[in-house]
């Protein structure tokens, strides 16, 4: 393949389509990917969840690690790129743009600093 040419990725309307959210935005052009579902346990009927990772072709590199993502599977990419980004459907905020004071909460709500409630001290 010429330098500077690349081959366009078709898309068709019948190729499967799916909405997950996006774990890793590491590797350039790529993104890690993962569709949560539950599924009935066969033996005991208990609604199990599950995940499925997918690695998707992020050609412009817009999403961003929290995004909800609509992908489409396609021809294969690479050995294990098989599915492409379509559109962000919801957009995380920045860690930026939020607060000191709501951070420091979000990261440890539970420490009260002092002993637990309802127990006696022995």
């Amino acid at each position: 393949m010429a330098v500077g040419l690349t081959k366009s990725i078709d898309i068709p309307q019948r190729s499967p389509r799916r909405i997950g959210v996006v774990q890793s935005d590491q590797r350039d052009k790529t993104r890690k990917v993962a569709i949560h579902y539950t599924v009935k346990h066969r033996k005991y009927g208990k609604h199990v969840r599950r995940r499925t990772v997918l690695h998707v072709h992020d050609e412009e590199n817009r999403s961003k690690v929290g995004d909800r993502v609509e992908i489409a599977e396609c021809r294969p990419i690479s050995k294990t790129k098989s599915w492409v980004l379509i559109r962000i459907l919801g957009a995380t905020t920045p860690e930026a743009d939020r607060p000191a004071d709501a951070a420091a909460e979000a990261a440890d709500p539970l420490e009260t600093g002092g002993p637990p409630k309802g127990r006696a001290n022995a």
